[in-house]
């Protein structure tokens, strides 16, 4: 078995341990009848691991069946990969600011996976991953336009319904327009280091020892034996 079919069963393994992880916090959530439950699919990180789910099982498939992923799938996998590393870092500052609050913020296992090992794991397998292409440099402005989308869209609706899926959108439980100009910047300047560091990795040349794509090395050619005559070369 070649490190580039372990890679993409590894792939598959993960959107389905992703999508178990999704169908439990939504199960978890609507037991507890909750406005946050009920805007599941609001949720930035909700709606970027659904679509690692989607990327990854499209990635898995290709893997097993190419040497080498085309760079379209690279460059999705970069966007992707963004969104849910920035996704659970915000969610761990989110969860140590509640402590400081006296917020209870309860973290079920399928928490856990989605917002810190399954973006750990990811972010270590790209970089280990075989057969992958180098990201371009434009990636890490187009990984802005996401979230600059969500949030004007989340702005529009948190006033029609009363709720923002974290704090510092709520114009209720921030200092004013400052701090949320200030948190908000802080979180697209998250993406864009992010993005930097993932463009970077792809960048970086791949350990021979793990690169699918290496050609066959030549046959060697056959010994070529050397009549020396006396004096001259042997001529037919």
């Amino acid at each position: 078995m070649t490190a580039r079919t372990v890679f993409g069963l590894l792939r598959l393994s993960t959107a389905a341990l992703c999508l178990v992880a999704l169908i439990h916090r939504l199960a978890w959530g609507l037991a507890s009848y909750t406005i946050a439950s009920q805007n599941f699919f609001a949720y930035l990180t909700n709606q970027s691991n659904i679509a690692f789910v989607v990327l990854l099982s499209i990635a898995g498939v290709i893997a097993l069946q190419r040497d080498r992923d085309p760079r379209w799938l690279t460059v999705a996998l970069a966007m992707v990969l963004t969104w849910t590393i920035t996704a659970g870092l915000v969610f761990a500052l989110l969860v140590w600011q509640a402590g400081i609050r006296g917020i209870r913020i309860d973290v079920p296992w399928s928490d856990q996976v989605l917002h810190f090992w399954l973006p750990a794991c990811t972010a270590i397998a790209w970089a280990l991953s075989p057969g992958h292409r180098s990201v371009p440099w434009r990636v890490i402005p187009a990984t802005l336009v996401y979230p600059l989308v969500w949030g004007a869209f989340t702005m529009i609706r948190g006033p029609l319904i009363g709720w923002y899926p974290y704090y510092f959108l709520d114009p209720r439980q921030v200092s004013g327009p400052a701090e949320f100009l200030a948190s908000s910047g802080i979180a697209l300047a998250v993406f864009a280091v992010v993005a930097t560091v993932l463009v970077l990795i792809s960048r970086m040349p791949v350990p021979k020892r793990l690169r699918s794509d290496e050609p066959l090395p030549a046959p060697e050619d056959a010994p070529v034996r050397e009549h020396a005559l006396s004096g001259a070369t042997a001529r037919r």
